[in-house]
């Protein structure tokens, strides 16, 4: 396994690129399912995550190649030679349960294990098959994994009223819905840039959809779609993770094809914390006001609300913040595993349930460091570049799944970051 090494010191300056969402992504493969024709995603991003996914889709008979220096997944389910997508993959990735809906509406049939490759809380695919169930399938789950079968005809239209906001089940439901017979209509549907970006991908194949980026969405079946090119959106959580960078550890940096539009929340967050936000053509310039970063309360909420993704960044800043900051997990139970790495190095955390109360202290010491989840993992590397002296990462697998070149990222606008090999 390897770690990085971060060194505390200058400010940075410069440009980082922001690649394609890897939750888009993700999210995106599993359509090719839906059609006897190619997709082809441009802006793809070049994590872990994604190769599981395409090991994933190549056992249910895909093909799927990487062009063009890696950027552009090319995608083909004209034949499909498995319905069944075993745990052995599966448990590497809760997005795997994305591959559920498609094989349901195109196969009508489909054995899926229950996904694992996540730390931060239970969640269930309950709402995902009672969306399957409001289309008329039959779910059976046994022996760890899910059996479904459409009714005879295949699934039918129907009302699916989520008790509360589900991403992943509004992403299952949508693409399932998009070869039902009728008319589907999701209520209190995710309303994520994600769950956009799938629905015109979705549009690109030929499927009717409408209310997309709202929480009702309105899905007419047709009887196939189509293949089509689409271009993964930006992803806005390795954009928010950036324009953290230089509030941390000073200086101005530009994320190139940063909008705001895709963090509007966390941005205003940022701002009264005492950022500067500029918006170009070019992407998002960030930087220090005058004075000490202030403290600033966080509630984790469903889109358009601040990410829960960027909760563990959002601390590394408020570590070294003017003041008493308050942040509420309201998403994910167990999302504060960062707060006792932080605390070693000299950060002052008191978590009480889904709370955490971070007081702000001077300056952050180096220390020996391990992360427990993809976007803790981040989090320490971040609060490493305000720390005195060395601070070692371990266990950065985690960062894979999520971050392409962290290191050359980040280096390239003067951060002093290395990464190594471990002993053993």
């Amino acid at each position: 396994m390897d770690s990085i090494i971060v060194t505390g010191g200058g400010p940075l300056s410069g440009t980082i690129p922001i690649a394609g969402a890897k939750n888009a992504c993700l999210t995106l493969m599993p359509a090719t399912l839906l059609s006897d024709e190619p997709l082809t995603l441009t802006n793809a991003p070049r994590l872990s995550d994604i190769r599981t996914m395409t090991q994933l889709l190549e056992s249910l008979g895909a093909e799927v190649a990487r062009l063009s220096d890696g950027l552009v997944l090319s995608m083909s389910s004209h034949i499909l030679n498995g319905e069944r997508a075993d745990y052995d993959i599966v448990r590497k990735m809760r997005a795997s349960i994305l591959v559920l809906g498609p094989l349901l509406a195109r196969q009508g049939h489909a054995v899926v294990s229950l996904p694992g490759g996540c730390a931060i809380g239970a969640r269930p695919v309950d709402l995902h098959l009672k969306a399957f169930e409001a289309m008329g399938a039959e779910l059976d789950l046994r022996d760890g994994y899910v059996h479904a079968k459409a009714p005879a005809g295949g699934l039918r239209g129907g009302i699916v009223d989520f008790p509360f906001v589900s991403v992943g089940a509004t992403e299952n439901a949508l693409m399932a819905a998009t070869l039902a017979r009728g008319t589907t209509v999701l209520k209190n549907a995710a309303q994520e840039p994600e769950i956009v970006d799938l629905a015109h991908c979705l549009q690109a194949m030929g499927a009717q959809i409408s209310g997309e980026g709202t929480d009702t969405i309105e899905i007419q079946g047709v009887d196939r779609l189509h293949g089509a090119t689409h271009r993964v959106v930006t992803d806005r959580i390795e954009l928010g993770t950036y324009m953290l960078a230089p509030l941390i550890a000073g200086g101005e940096v530009t994320c190139i094809g940063g909008k705001r539009s895709l963090l509007e929340a966390f941005c205003v967050r940022i701002e009264e914390a005492g950022a500067i936000v500029t918006e170009s053509a070019e992407g998002l310039t960030v930087r220090r006001g005058n004075g000490p970063i202030k403290a600033v309360n966080v509630e984790t909420e469903p889109f358009p609300g601040f990410p829960t993704d960027l909760q563990a960044q959002m601390m590394a800043l408020l570590c070294t913040a003017e003041g008493t900051s308050v942040l509420e997990e309201k998403i994910f139970e167990n999302r504060f595993m960062h707060a006792p790495e932080l605390t070693r190095m000299g950060a002052n955390i008191e978590v009480q349930g889904g709370h955490a109360k971070v007081m702000g202290v001077s300056k952050l010491r180096g220390a020996p460091v391990m992360a427990t989840d993809l976007r803790a993992s981040v989090s320490l590397i971040l609060a490493g570049l305000a720390a005195e002296g060395e601070t070692t990462v371990g266990r950065v697998y985690h960062l894979d799944r999520g971050y392409e070149h962290v290191v050359a990222k980040l280096s390239g606008v003067g951060a002093n970051i290395r990464r190594v090999k471990e002993d053993g």
